[in-house]
């Protein structure tokens, strides 16, 4: 009996250990097979030893941790250097970070082509998000464009001369546009004398300015404030007060209708005296003014780079770039358009529009001669060099950029925007947006 009782107890002691032999042979058949030097290693190796190797191990990793964050800070740090270094460039007027080498030559077959005004297109403005775009023509309406579908958002129509009760509106050919830089508000100006202002979402009409004694042909908002500035054929520049709906000041220096207007942050702006042959820039503080000799016709269309660099084009087909400090042009671009006319009797095309992408070396300028040109700014403005050229048959009225330079838009006519001097029949009046797609980016070494 004890000897049964014993061969059971050895039996179940056996089973239990059956059972651990066979889970350590399970584990051992999932584990990775060790190499026999492993295994030598790991039997040599000490208990001290083990802990050295796994405090060396922690070390290493806190060691790479810590590179990694350095690294990160630095990146941020060099980040945030870069942006202040920019605001610093951009408040002095000095920024140009380089984009044009980068932009490429769209194919015809991706610009868009955004029919509704029944004549030339003569000013356009593109909202400051990117998102629309207010196109205004000789048939004295305002249309806003999505950029997106290319769908009308709303139409301001022609107002009809001497009908009372009637949704207000231009009655007259419209000359000028411009938006603030909250995209708040929009202001028109036109052949008869008048400043509408409408909020620019709605399209809803607040006032009405009136002062100027003829036509007004150049817009602009000061960045930042709600301060507006007007030109107009009597040859004066006036600052308004649009938030508070008020009249502000008028300053006087022109020797002819002033074609043009522009103005960024500081409290200045600049004008085209047309046929007096000056481009001027207007303290308004001071009420002083700075005046540019360089073009030797009519000069028409005007754009600030950045706040000490801006780019002009006159009839005579040339496109001046200029720095405050200096009173002639840093760079003179002559017959930037090509000629035209029978041999002999050849006449520059006239340039009819000019933009720029803000702070960066990319200018566009537009004529009549079927494209849009597209430059590169040389370092210090010093230079213009032609980069490629987009076809657009008709009058080039107004060019404006994307604020991020992603898209260019073209407003197209059968006529010059001043003038009815030249016809294109195949022309249409028209918006284009015009892609402007970037070169990718070249592989970095060793990625």
């Amino acid at each position: 009996m004890v000897d049964s009782a014993r061969d059971r107890g050895k039996s179940k002691g056996g089973g239990k250990m059956n059972e651990e032999i066979s889970s350590d042979s399970e584990s051992e058949s999932l584990a990775p097979r060790k190499t026999e030097e492993e295994e030598e290693e790991e039997l040599e190796e000490t208990a001290q030893e083990k802990k050295l190797r796994l405090a060396k191990l922690y070390l290493e990793q806190l060691r790479q941790q810590e590179e990694e964050k350095a690294e990160a800070r630095a990146f941020e740090e060099d980040q945030v250097a870069g942006r202040l270094k920019e605001d610093v460039l951009e408040q002095r007027g000095r920024l140009q970070k380089s984009v044009a080498k980068e932009i490429q030559a769209p194919a015809p077959t991706d610009i868009r082509v955004l029919r509704g005004h029944q004549l030339s297109i003569t000013c356009l403005v593109v909202t400051p998000d990117d998102l629309a775009i207010f196109s205004a023509a000789k048939d004295c309406t305002i249309i806003k464009w999505s950029v997106e579908s290319g769908r009308k958002l709303h139409v301001i129509p022609r107002a009809k001369k001497g009908t009372q009760g009637q949704p207000p509106g231009h009655s007259s050919h419209i000359l000028c546009m411009a938006i603030s830089s909250d995209g708040k508000y929009l202001a028109s100006g036109d052949r008869s004398k008048l400043i509408l202002i409408w909020e620019a979402q709605s399209c809803q009409h607040l006032y009405t300015f009136t002062g100027h004694r003829d036509a007004v042909s150049g817009l602009a908002f000061r960045r930042g404030t709600h301060q507006l500035y007007s030109t107009s054929h009597d040859r004066s520049v006036k600052v308004w007060n649009v938030a508070e709906n008020s009249y502000v000041e008028t300053l006087f220096g022109h020797q002819d209708a002033v074609a043009a207007l522009d103005a960024l942050s500081r409290e200045c702006c600049v004008t085209a005296g047309g046929r007096d042959g000056t481009v001027r820039v207007w303290k308004i503080p001071e009420e002083s003014q700075l005046v540019f000799y360089g073009h030797q016709g009519s000069i028409d269309c005007i754009h600030l780079i950045n706040e000490e660099h801006m780019v002009s084009g006159a009839d005579d087909g040339s496109v001046a770039l200029w720095g405050l400090s200096k009173k002639r042009p840093l760079a003179l671009q002559r017959e930037a358009h090509g000629l035209h006319g029978e041999p002999g009797l050849e006449q520059p095309f006239w340039v009819s529009s000019v933009a720029a992408l803000l702070n960066t070396d990319l200018v566009a300028t537009g004529s009549h001669n079927a494209r849009v040109r597209l430059w590169q700014c040389g370092e210090g403005f010093r230079q213009l060099d032609p980069l490629f050229d987009i076809p657009l048959v008709g009058f080039i009225n107004s060019l404006k950029f994307s604020s991020a330079g992603d898209f260019l838009v073209a407003g197209v006519g059968q006529e010059h925007r001043l003038g009815r001097w030249w016809r294109i029949k195949e022309a249409r009046n028209s918006v284009c947006i015009i892609p402007l797609r970037r070169l990718p980016a070249p592989p970095v070494a060793g990625s």
